[in-house]
């Protein structure tokens, strides 16, 4: 495509909101929640995101004429840490080899292992030629910067085959999703499981009632109220909980929630656990068209099966009340498939600018996701209804 220029930003700010936005504004539910200019606006002026902890922002523009045609979050990374890249195994073989593999450039969402639009572009354009225009800038700005590594990070299905198609290798993995297939209540929901099962997390969710705990969703006006209330809330109980782990990544600040509160009210919802009116745990969640998100939970007291209730259990029973199609837990957490979630594909694809390494990787991820796909389909024909 002529007439194209492509320019890095060490700063979502340096972007007009408008601007940026427009770019998903005709997918919302495509691009999620958390390429919204706001909220990566919020990871980085709370320093969540910040060259201080790795994230060095170099957001990429594509312009015609001024023009804003195209656009990725991106940033220039030091190490893995926060990215869920998982490429850990890669970076170390690389190191042996006396081949660099930092610094590496990531088209991601800092701290969000959660599927979407990575490369946003307007309406009535050549999507596919965008992309190829904006990947081959990446690369560019990669070489410019020192970097030996292009990698982009939880796209979804069709990005990753338009990613394939210019030249990027390809690596599958999965976490665990609940899908809605229109039940008509939680009721119906728990038919799907075999008695044992059923009657299993019956006992389960009914531990918070006979806790004398209550647990509700909160979201836009009454969030809205009180953002830096809500805000001290879900740091305090999330910082409590992360505390307590031995390997506990305190990812976002206190200045993270108040910005995200702030400046997408109606996207936030947070998932209150309450004894005796007292605030004792909580989910921070990110709600889109058709999908919502789990992010952050925390407790400042431990009782049975409060986790599941608030972080799952809640969630699954607003999403069938409210008709989302989808709940996205987060990463890890095979407890999970026991609680209706089943198995989802996620994508990452990458370009090392080394080609001994780019090789190696692609005849690995070759079989890999061969393997992956396998696994997963084998899954599904084993278990037909959830649970099984």
């Amino acid at each position: 495509m002529t007439g194209l220029s492509l320019t890095a930003h060490a700063s979502i700010s340096e972007l007009p909101a408008a601007e940026w936005d427009a770019l998903l504004a005709h997918e919302p539910a495509r691009a999620s929640p958390f390429v919204r200019h706001a909220f990566l606006r919020a990871m980085e002026e709370s320093g969540s995101a910040s060259p201080r902890t790795g994230w060095r922002p170099r957001h990429l523009a594509l312009r015609r004429g001024g023009t804003l045609v195209a656009a990725a979050p991106a940033y220039l990374k030091g190490g893995s840490d926060g990215d869920f890249s998982r490429d850990w195994e890669w970076a170390a073989a690389a190191e042996r080899a006396g081949i660099p593999y930092y610094p590496k450039l990531v088209l991601a969402v800092p701290f969000t292992p959660a599927t979407g639009r990575r490369i946003l572009a307007a309406p009535g354009e050549d999507r596919r030629a965008l992309v190829a225009a904006l990947l081959a800038g990446a690369r560019r700005v990669a070489e410019d910067e020192g970097a030996h590594g292009l990698h982009v990070l939880f796209a979804d299905a069709e990005e990753a085959r338009e990613l394939e198609e210019v030249g990027l290798v390809l690596r599958v993995d999965f976490q665990y999703h609940w899908r809605n297939e229109g039940y008509a209540s939680p009721e119906e929901f728990l038919a799907r499981f075999p008695s044992k099962r059923r009657n299993a997390i019956r006992r389960e969710r009914a531990a918070p009632a006979r806790q004398g705990i209550a647990i509700r969703t909160v979201r836009g006006d009454e969030l809205s109220r009180d953002p830096e209330g809500w805000a001290r809330a879900c740091y305090r109980l999330h910082r409590a909980s992360t505390d307590r782990m031995v390997w506990g990544m305190r990812f976002v600040n206190l200045g993270f929630y108040e910005r995200a509160l702030a400046w997408l009210p109606e996207a936030v919802e947070v998932v209150e656990a309450r004894r005796e009116g007292k605030l004792v745990g909580m989910a921070f969640n990110l709600a889109g068209p058709d999908r919502l998100y789990g992010r952050y939970w925390g407790c400042v007291e431990s009782h049975p099966f409060l986790h599941f209730n608030v972080a799952l259990y809640h969630s699954i029973d607003e999403c069938i009340r409210r008709g989302t199609r989808v709940f996205e837990g987060g990463a890890g957490g095979e407890h999970k498939v026991a609680r209706g979630f089943e198995p989802a594909e996620t994508w990452s694809a990458h370009l090392h600018l080394d080609a001994r390494l780019d090789g190696a990787v692609r005849r690995h991820l070759a079989d890999e996701r061969q393997e992956r796909l396998l696994a997963v389909r084998r899954w599904r024909e084993e278990h037909p209804r959830l649970g099984g």
